[in-house]
């Protein structure tokens, strides 16, 4: 298999899907085609699954400070096409309101297939979320990486948790966006890869079978991406306030920071059982920054804002290096002051207005 696992290290890409949205109902509206213009000058905007979302994705940047502007502009394209068009843009895990049997599949052949081959399960995934891309300098230690990131999922489940509210209900959870993209195949609590020739026959039996077309088709909380020469974390429903992206994204990329280094001290990474990792995932969905997951190496349970915040801790020094020390502390508002998940659960519930909610979200999202 072909990578470009060859630096430079510690790149990182952002990218975020968010609602289109009709400025007087404030529901989902099938307008990506009207959404796709000029290129930006840095950047992309395109389509996803279906018509009523829209992707916006940074190119490849040196550091969390660049990519952060780079978002905010691409952010600002995007609210200023919809205005004109008489529409809105808005971010979160979920829209608190739509239906996905209103929503239409993009004119894409990938999609369509999808759908001809998932069937039901590729419609009802109506959700929203946020991958963040960090640059690799080998494939082993992309391996490593990978495997390293898997028991830290859950707790930025917990953290990016922005998806309380389905199809006009409070569902009881805070990142509703969890159970149903756990729907499609593939997706969740990644395997454990040996190393990079594990990964490559995985992949190649599946694809060599006709199970899947190529590795792109794994949608893991966390996966090695060869033909960017990158890990992707993808276990995050996207954020309402930009700077809980890029708070996040400094999180992710500090982490990766750390893992590296380990690998190249050969330190053996924590393989928590899957069973624990399950649990914690589902624990995190369910409540957010109040969970109470288990702490593998100690063995004892521990709160999400006390695991975060030392890790936090433990983090400084690598962001400090990688310049982004000051976008990692943003960790400490969200967990201050809530996520989207205890946000949006409060403006719901002061009045039960479900278009009062989605009306902040867009203003928010701006």
């Amino acid at each position: 298999m072909d990578h470009h696992f060859d630096g430079p290290r510690y790149t990182v890409g952002i990218e975020e899907e968010l609602m289109i949205l009709d400025s007087s109902s404030l529901d989902l509206v099938s307008a990506i085609e009207s959404m796709l213009g000029e290129d930006p000058p840095s950047g992309e905007i395109k389509p996803e699954l279906l018509e009523s979302v829209l992707e916006i994705a940074t190119s490849p940047c040196k550091d969390i400070a660049t990519a952060g502007e780079e978002l905010v502009s691409l952010r600002a394209l995007a609210r200023d096409r919809a205005r004109s068009q008489g529409l809105q843009v808005g971010a979160s895990g979920t829209h608190p309101f739509a239906r996905w049997e209103d929503q239409r599949v993009v004119r894409d052949d990938r999609y369509r297939g999808l759908v001809q081959s998932l069937g039901f399960v590729a419609r009802q995934e109506l959700v929203f979320g946020m991958h963040v891309h960090v640059g690799m300098a080998e494939p082993e230690e992309a391996i490593y990486v990978a495997n390293g990131l898997r028991p830290h999922l859950p707790l930025l489940i917990a953290l990016a948790a922005n998806s309380p509210l389905l199809r006009g209900k409070l569902t009881g959870l805070m990142s509703s966006r969890v159970p149903v993209f756990r729907a499609l195949p593939r997706v969740g609590l990644p395997p454990r890869f040996e190393d990079w020739g594990d990964f490559q026959r995985r992949i190649d039996t599946m694809s060599n079978s006709g199970m899947i077309e190529d590795y792109t088709y794994l949608w893991y909380d966390v996966r090695p991406h060869p033909r960017l020469g990158t890990v992707e974390i993808r276990a995050m429903d996207s954020q309402t306030r930009v700077e809980h992206t890029i708070a996040l994204s400094a999180l992710v990329l500090s982490l990766v920071k750390l893992l590296t280094e380990e690998f190249q001290s050969g330190t053996e990474p924590l393989d928590p059982p899957w069973e624990i990792l399950e649990e914690n995932r589902w624990l995190a969905a369910r409540h957010g920054l109040d969970a109470q997951l288990l702490d593998y190496a100690s063995g004892e349970r521990r709160g999400v804002r006390e695991m975060a915040e030392s890790l936090r801790e433990r983090l400084a020094p690598h962001a400090r290096d990688l310049a982004c020390e000051k976008q990692l502390e943003d960790i400490r508002d969200l967990l201050r002051l809530g996520n989207g998940a205890l946000r949006q659960q409060m403006v719901y519930e002061a009045n039960h207005d479900l278009r009062e909610l989605v009306a902040e979200i867009i203003e928010a999202t701006a």
